[in-house]
């Protein structure tokens, strides 16, 4: 594995790693989140391809955002080809999980000719807040809870660093956010333990630019190989927006996975990772072989 960063338009410094080699496939994660979801597909892409994960500005290993304002998904977007100029790479398959689903659209709407493949997991086209729990609650509340930070930033990032992670763990299974019988607690602790790590005020500004962004004008027109992958019992991104994005762009591709949460990619590795590597072989790197 080699690692590194890269610089975006603005100076801010972006980390990366990559993984294998082979055609280059390019891992795009939700808001909040640090690659705890590829656990088991981004060792199963690496057989056959390089497979480099990267993370957001004010995510990780990357640095803050140089100006707090820049955290539109146009931004991350910009920041991805980024890293592709980094590591000199012309193409790229991209693969995004919820809020990485817009990056890799935008990707898409900003340089076609460097995107050779799709796969969008447990993502929409946009609005994501208006349509969190299938309501526009989230929407409404944002402005409330951005206020709250800006009045309260050290309780609020007492509650936060304070919460332990295990109770968070099991809250999401209670409650039905992710599968309680696939969903294992080691699985999901790496989220929480980085959500901890956040700026408040940084991610809910990230929250409302993602609320605000849609790709949906361009979806007719995307002519890549797409996979689309909808959790049944998702209710972050409700299933509908994922299949009404599947039939908007032509030619995708839909694994609906029954039973799947948000965190379908850690619930049921085996079936997502044959039926991304099986459209990776067939549609986009027919002759990369696999390797060791």
């Amino acid at each position: 594995m080699t690692e590194g960063f890269a610089e975006a338009p603005d100076g801010t410094r972006l980390w990366w790693d990559s993984l294998g080699e082979g055609p280059a496939v390019v891992l795009c994660d939700g808001i909040a989140c640090d690659g705890f979801i590829w656990k088991y597909l981004r060792p199963a892409l690496a057989r056959r391809y390089r497979v480099i994960h990267w993370n957001y500005r004010g995510h990780g290993r990357s640095g803050a955002p140089r100006d707090p304002a820049r955290v539109s998904i146009a931004d991350h977007a910009r920041d991805l080809v980024s890293v592709l100029d980094h590591l000199s790479l012309d193409r790229a398959a991209l693969i995004g999980h919820s809020m990485g689903t817009q990056v890799c659209l935008d990707a898409w709407r900003q340089r076609p000719s460097r995107v050779s493949a799709l796969v969008l997991a447990c993502g929409s086209f946009g609005r994501i807040t208006r349509t969190f729990h299938g309501s526009d609650v989230l929407h409404h509340a944002l402005p409330r809870l951005a206020l709250l930070v800006d009045r309260y930033p050290d309780l609020v990032r007492a509650v936060l660093t304070r919460s332990p992670v295990g109770l968070s763990v099991a809250a999401s299974r209670w409650l039905g956010e992710v599968d309680a019988l696939r969903a294992r607690a080691e699985d999901l602790a790496p989220y929480f333990e980085h959500m901890r790590l956040l700026d408040p005020a940084m991610f809910l500004r990230m929250l409302a630019a993602a609320g605000a962004h849609s790709a949906e004008d361009l979806l007719p027109d995307i002519d890549c190989p797409t996979l689309v992958v909808a959790a049944e019992l998702d209710s972050f991104t409700p299933t509908r927006w994922a299949e009404q994005m599947a039939r908007q762009i032509p030619n995708a591709e839909l694994l609906r996975v029954e039973g799947g949460s948000h965190a379908a990619p850690i619930e049921q590795p085996a079936l997502i990772n044959d039926r991304v590597l099986r459209f990776l072989s067939e549609r986009v790197y027919p002759d990369a072989e696999a390797s060791g």
